[in-house]
Order: C-alpha cells, then structure tokens, then sequence
C-alpha cells in the first residue's frame, strides 16, 4: 500500500509560463543585449578616437581598404539568419559615425543619374547622415576635393561612350598636386536587392589608396593612337599584369591615345613591372586601387 501521507508532502510541478510571460522575458534579453552592444559601442568610438589622437594631422580620415577587410572579417565569421548585407549595412553606417569623429567629413558626388542613383549610392556607402554635395560634372566634384571642401569625390564609372568632359580619368594622369587617386568602387555589395540603387561608381581622394586583402588597381597608359585593344592586353598580360577592363579613350584627330586599364592586385607607383609596358608614350601612372566588392548575400 502506498503512504497516504506522500501525496501531501510531495511538489506540485512549477506552473508553465504563459506566452505573455515568455514574451516579457524575451524582451527583457533583448533589452540587457541592447545595453550590451551599446556599451561596446561606446567603447569602440573611444578607441577610434585615440587612433584618431595618433595619425597624421590633416591626413585624409578614409581607410578604403581597412574598411574593407573589417566587413570581409565579420562576414566569414557570421552565422545564423541575420542576413548579411545587414551586417554590411550596420558596419557602413558605424565606419561613417566614427569616421565623422575625426574631422570634417563632407562627400562630393558627380550625379549624373536622372533617379540620383549616384547620391543613393554615395549615402549607402558613406552613411545616410553624411552630408553630401552634388554636382553635374566630375570636375567640379574633384574640384571639391583638391580644394580639401569634400573628403572624396563619387564619379560615375568610365566608358568609353564619355563626351570630353566625362572622361575624368584623363585630369588624374597628370600628377597634379594634391595628386587625386582612385581609393574604392560603388556599390561594395553585390548582388543589388530590389530598390537598392545599381550605378556603378569609383571614389576618388586626396591620398594614396590603401591596400586590403583583395583589390583591384587601375593603371593610366598614354599611347599612340593606332594602337588596338589586343595589342594593349598583350602588352600589359606581358609585363606581368593580370587584365581585365580596358578603356580606351581616342580623339578624333589626335595621335594620342589614352587607356584605362583594370589590373589583379595592389599596384604601387615603384612596382617594378610598369617599367617593363613597352610602346608607351610615357611612363604609365597608376591612378589608385580598389577593394573587390563583396557578396554580401551568399554564405
């Protein structure tokens, strides 16, 4: 026979929580995480500030290529259901509050778009509250940055179709001084979500790109005009360089030729294999480097 006093003595099972109290306590999480991202925010603005206190005074406060390689970094490591373009989309918009913090901050964008694709793309890539100019041609974007009244200009990407005036890549041949340079390419994610705006666009600034862990350069030849794009990929494939894009500017009654050629890798303004492009007018430049544009969808 079992203990009639057992059954007053034993627990009751606890009482299942209701939905309405699963839901407080989930929003309770929810809340001490917030606080928790938002200290780590905090602290992380306190150490950009002390690296800002460290570089160089009046250096252009545009990491292209740092940046670059921290959203790579965070993508290889994210899992889970948060799609990854949000990852993209948060360390856009925290690299531009931080990067606010270290000077001025204004971008120049060459809109040319009639749906002002080139604004929407500069503002995805620069932060929604970064103040941007715009302007109808690409000299009076650059114009902005050799005045040091934009810290980069956004240009539309060239084609070969450009009228004079649109083919900006020409001016950065010369070497004037502050010496413009191309540091990125628009947009940095691919593929482009309904909406999101699908220009194509270089930026360029007032300071030497700097590398990441994969880029892209682009190289300035100035050439004879009876040159053909073969004879160029084959000059360039000979000399080292791994091609792809090439953009050739003519004008009518010239002798000269200009080429924009898109190259693998960092290229520096010392590297040995610019010596080596024959049949060249003068020495090539190179015009800058970009970070490849990640996928910010797949896994």
């Amino acid at each position: 026979m079992s203990d009639p006093q057992s059954h007053s003595t034993a627990t009751p099972p606890p009482a299942e929580a209701t939905p309405i109290e699963r839901l407080a306590e989930l929003r309770a999480q929810l809340d001490g995480l917030d606080t928790q991202i938002h200290d780590l925010l905090m602290q992380r603005a306190a150490v950009v500030e002390r690296v800002g206190a460290l570089g160089a005074k009046g250096r252009v406060p545009l990491r292209p290529g740092r940046e670059a390689d921290i959203i790579r970094r965070l993508l290889a490591r994210h899992t889970g259901r948060l799609p990854r373009r949000t990852i993209v989309r948060i360390w856009r918009e925290l690299v531009a509050g931080t990067t606010t913090m270290q000077g001025n901050y204004t971008i120049a964008v060459c809109q040319t778009d009639p749906a002002a694709g080139f604004i929407a793309c500069a503002r995805e890539h620069f932060g929604s509250l970064t103040p941007i100019r715009a302007h109808r041609t690409p000299a009076q974007a650059i114009g902005e940055v050799s005045a040091s009244q934009a810290v980069a200009a956004v240009l539309p990407m060239p084609s070969e179709d450009d009228s004079p005036g649109a083919a900006w890549w020409t001016a950065l041949l010369h070497r004037d001084e502050p010496r413009i340079h191309v540091v990125a390419r628009l947009p940095f994610w691919q593929p482009r979500s309904e909406g999101a705006p699908r220009v194509q666009a270089l930026v360029v600034c007032a300071a030497a790109p700097d590398r990441s862990q994969d880029d892209r350069s682009l190289l300035g030849l100035e050439c004879a005009d009876s040159v053909s794009r073969a004879r160029l990929s084959a000059m360039v494939t000979a000399a080292g360089f791994t091609a792809g894009d090439i953009t050739i500017r003519r004008a009518a009654g010239s002798p000269v030729a200009y080429a924009l050629v898109d190259v693998a890798g960092f290229v520096a303004d010392d590297d040995p294999r610019l010596t080596a492009l024959p049949d060249l007018l003068r020495k090539p430049v190179v015009l800058g480097a970009y970070a490849i544009p990640v996928d910010g969808d797949a896994a």
